[in-house]
């Protein structure tokens, strides 16, 4: 049951103003919504420029019609997920309720808002975990992934990209819609080698491939991903030893895709196999391929452009969901890298190559 609202607009010299009183009848689950020392509403309040005000169960919301109704739908959201047995809401919950809830303001075609006034974000869930949208983008690529069987998920650090790629993996193997998952990455990273690293073969991979074990063990206990590996259910491999197989009744992830090669895009697509899902997760921004190589995610985002049943997504740095110093990062760097190619020769010390020539 969503929270109980009184809505008040007033009008005057000032400008219009609306407050918002919403009543929640659960005590236990206001408090949780509210946060420790009120540190949601806090959160709240300075994000969209609002007074915030709690007394015992009730909160009133006072300030723009706009973000009043923002704050109301974000509350209102995020107590229906407490009603559902959902965690207490913590700050990166608060900042992704408040995405949406904007993303109907800025009259988005999403399938996430009913009739503007409630929030319905996409959710993948394993019986560990449960992970709800939250930005528009990540709501889009995680519906995506359930509509389609090729996805592309592109776009800066921090997006939740290959995350919620494993979450619906592992959601997809736990209901029994495929028999096993495969993980997979390029072998290449900032300009490193194999051959440079100690160990057996594994030893020299596993490095490459711990995030995508780290998403692993955050959607399934522990002993059970053990298992599954060692019964081969979950595969956790480089790109090279895709080649030659057929990957059928599987979730097929590769990670990293931009630092793959034209022919080693060409070879894991074709991979698919029947009752197959497979998603492609990579940032064009950050090729560590050798100087002059092409990138196999750049060039299959252009010739894959009109074919039907390839859905592609592309995520910005307003999607980022980590640290929110991290989206500020990615905004400088691309602002800088902008500014390197538009600027006349010479304005800019010459890059170095990645042979340090």
């Amino acid at each position: 049951m969503s929270a109980k609202a009184k809505v008040e607009t007033t009008a005057g010299n000032k400008p219009e103003t609306a407050s918002i009183v919403l009543t929640f009848d659960n005590n236990d689950h206001a408090r949780a919504l509210f946060g420790q020392f009120e540190q949601n509403l806090t959160l709240i309040e300075n994000r969209l420029g609002l007074d915030v005000r709690s007394r015992g169960n009730r909160v009133s919301i006072s300030g723009d019609p706009t973000a009043a109704e923002q704050a109301r739908r974000a509350l209102d959201f995020l107590y229906e997920q407490l009603q559902k047995g959902g965690k207490d809401p913590e700050a990166a919950d608060v900042q992704g309720a408040m995405r949406m809830a904007i993303a109907a303001d800025d009259q988005l075609q999403l399938p996430t808002m009913d009739g503007k006034t409630k929030i319905a974000a996409a959710q993948i869930a394993t019986r560990k975990k449960t992970i709800l949208a939250r930005t528009p983008n990540q709501d889009r690529y995680m519906r995506a992934m359930e509509r389609c069987e090729l996805v592309f998920g592109v776009g800066p650090a921090g997006t939740g990209k290959t995350y919620l790629a494993v979450a619906h993996a592992a959601m997809l193997l736990e209901r029994g819609h495929v028999e096993r998952i495969v993980l997979s990455r390029p072998a290449v990273e900032a300009g490193e080698r194999l051959g440079f690293l100690p160990g057996d073969m594994k030893e020299k991979v596993d490095p490459y491939l711990r995030p995508l074990y780290d998403a692993l063990y955050d959607m399934i206990p522990g002993e059970q991903v053990e298992r599954a590996i060692g019964a081969g259910v979950i595969e956790i491999a480089p790109l090279a030893f895709m080649r030659g197989r057929t990957l059928a009744n599987a979730a097929v992830i590769l990670d990293e895709a931009q630092n793959t090669t034209s022919m080693q895009m060409k070879m894991f697509l074709t991979r698919l196999g029947e009752n197959g899902r497979m998603i492609v997760t990579g940032d064009p921004s950050q090729v560590d391929l050798p100087h002059g190589e092409k990138s196999g995610l750049i060039e299959a985002l252009n010739v894959l452009e009109d074919v039907e049943g390839i859905t592609k997504v592309r995520f910005k740095d307003a999607d980022v969901v980590r640290h929110p110093l991290v989206a500020k990062i990615v905004t400088a760097y691309d602002e800088a890298h902008g500014a390197y190619e538009q600027a006349p020769r010479g304005n800019y010390p010459r890059r170095r190559e990645k042979d340090g020539k």
